[in-house]
């Protein structure tokens, strides 16, 4: 019997000014990519329900400004401003449920 095996294929990689040559796992080429992190959109640090929004969207906010309250496992948290800014779009209401990571306030 013959088994199909796949030739592997090779990629450079450069690591303090010294070239190698690997192959990549699928799980390493199926990874996220990093993204540096974006001060101007709110997300749920936490999975809860948005008690109340504070803001409307055009308004004007400081750094540690409060924009929402989010309730999780019965403590209530309040989310503030990272930046000061204007609050372009709001994705949540009151009574909301959200999910861990969900894109709350987006400022500009």
């Amino acid at each position: 019997m013959e088994e199909n095996k796949e030739t592997p294929v090779f990629k450079t990689i450069i690591i303090d000014n010294i070239k190698y040559k690997t192959t990549l796992t699928k799980k390493f080429m199926a990874r996220k990519s990093y993204e540096p992190i974006d001060f101007n959109k709110v997300y749920s640090f936490i999975p809860g329900t948005v008690r109340k929004v504070f803001v409307k969207e055009g308004a004007k906010v400081k750094q540690g400004a409060q924009l929402l309250e989010l309730e999780a496992m019965k403590m209530v948290n309040n989310i503030t401003a990272p930046v000061d800014g204007i609050v372009t779009k709001i994705n949540v209401k009151s009574g909301d449920l959200v999910s861990k990571s969900v894109l709350l306030v987006e400022m500009n």
